[in-house]
């Protein structure tokens, strides 16, 4: 089978690890991908709107949709117009992530356990509310920010102040909207399910860490590091979490007449009263992917066929490996902010020598050296018989790699570490 990845960043690098795997691959493509992904696949730069045309011209067997842009644009949409296989949402389904409105709103009908919200489309009206969620609040643009249209302020003037923004446009349109949360407490987690719009699976989880800097400090970005499996989601949160947030999610979808195909990457908050939704990711994460697809031991380009093909209730749910894995991003020196672009990159051969997986994220070939082009530029990934071994493992990889104007956290796994040493509950 021919496999088309669409994609260019650590997640695809992953994915096409993983693709590139499959006894039923007989060629993999991707667009645009990355210097890492072109060792697993032939790199083509494909308009979005030929994508279409390149799969039929190509006799495509599967399209595998990595970012969430693409799926909520309706990429899943045209292909299977024509036929063509597709991993991925409909973009009537996408908008799970695509609008964070949406999915309240659907959570409410639902009754799926989620903080209590509003929605608003000018700053006076979301200001006069601000009052009954308290502090700290949580203000959402509606739409996609690149993982940046979430701000938890402190104080109402730091409240006032993130409304402004948004509404002036910090996130483009999709500041348009905004949606206004009661703050939750509890510890994050990530769930992924795999589902073809009746028959859900359970995917594994993981936990990541947002803030940029040791300790959990300074502001968000599109994750450090990550962790899986999560053990603070145990068997039997897990079960409520299927019963109580996947299963009525995926059953509202399909009586609304928008089934959704693909996976579908939960993240919650275990608070006292149980698991919280947070929100809803309509693809893979980054850098979860990483850590999912370095335990996933089977044949990935079957099970997302499958998925694409309506059979999950066909085959034998997908096992993952006992071992963690862990994986710590090295990004670009002043990430969040606008990266230090064009930093030399070597040693990654010797990082990998003991086992270590290296995907590659940000990152270009200039004159046939390898260099940072992005953000966040590597994710170094091992696995090891508990999160502590997968740590150390990683940053004795970490350790290796020559980017001197990169940098990482040096404490990504640090809660699980803590579990496993028995120092917390």
């Amino acid at each position: 089978m021919k496999v088309l990845l669409i994609g260019s960043g650590g997640r695809e690098h992953a994915l096409a690890w993983k693709l590139a795997q499959s006894p039923r691959l007989s060629k993999l493509f991707a667009s645009p991908g990355n210097p890492g992904i072109a060792a697993h696949a032939e790199l083509v730069d494909i308009a979005p709107d030929n994508i279409v045309g390149f799969a039929r011209e190509e006799n495509i067997g599967l399209v595998v949709i990595g970012p969430e842009q693409p799926l909520v644009d309706g990429l899943a949409d045209a292909l299977r117009a024509y036929g063509i296989l597709v991993f991925g949402p409909s973009a009537a389904a996408a908008r799970l992530e695509g609008s964070k409105g949406f999915t309240k709103d659907l959570c409410r009908r639902a009754g799926i356990p989620t903080a209590e919200y509003d929605r608003f489309r000018d700053a006076a009206a979301a200001k006069a509310a601000l009052p009954r969620f308290g502090l700290p609040v949580v203000i959402k643009a509606d739409g996609l920010a690149a993982g940046k249209g979430v701000v938890i302020p402190t104080t109402s003037a730091e409240a006032e102040a993130a409304i402004d923004e948004m509404f002036g446009g910090q996130f483009g349109t999709a500041g348009a909207e905004l949606v206004i949360e009661e703050f939750m407490t509890g510890e994050e987690a990530s769930f992924f399910a795999l589902t073809d719009g009746s028959t859900i699976v359970p995917f594994g989880s993981a936990q990541d860490h947002k803030r940029v800097g040791d300790g959990d400090t300074g502001p968000n970005t599109g994750g450090m590091g990550a962790y899986s499996p999560a053990s603070i989601l145990t068997p039997e949160i897990q079960t409520q979490v299927m019963d109580r947030i996947i299963r009525p999610t995926v059953d509202t979808m399909a009586a609304d007449g928008t089934p959704y195909s693909g996976v579908l990457y939960a993240g919650l908050m275990l608070t006292d009263d149980g698991p919280k939704l947070i929100e809803y990711n309509c693809r893979f994460g980054d850098p979860e992917t990483q850590v999912l697809m370095t335990r996933f031991n089977d044949d990935l380009v079957t099970l997302l066929a499958d998925v694409a093909e309506g059979r999950l209730g066909e085959i034998a749910p997908p096992v993952m490996a006992d071992r963690a894995a862990l994986t710590i991003v090295m990004a670009a020196d002043n990430y969040p902010g606008p990266p230090v672009k064009g930093g030399r990159i070597g040693g990654i051969d010797l990082a990998e020598r003991d086992g270590a997986r290296v995907f590659q994220a940000g990152t270009a070939m200039v004159e046939g050296q390898l260099v940072a082009a992005g953000g966040r530029v590597l994710a170094v990934t091992a696995t090891g018989d508990t999160v502590a071994d997968a740590q150390s493992r990683a940053y004795a990889a970490v350790a290796r790699i020559d980017f001197p104007t990169g940098f990482c956290r040096h404490d990504i796994g640090w809660r699980e570490v803590e579990r496993e040493a028995g120092r917390v509950a």
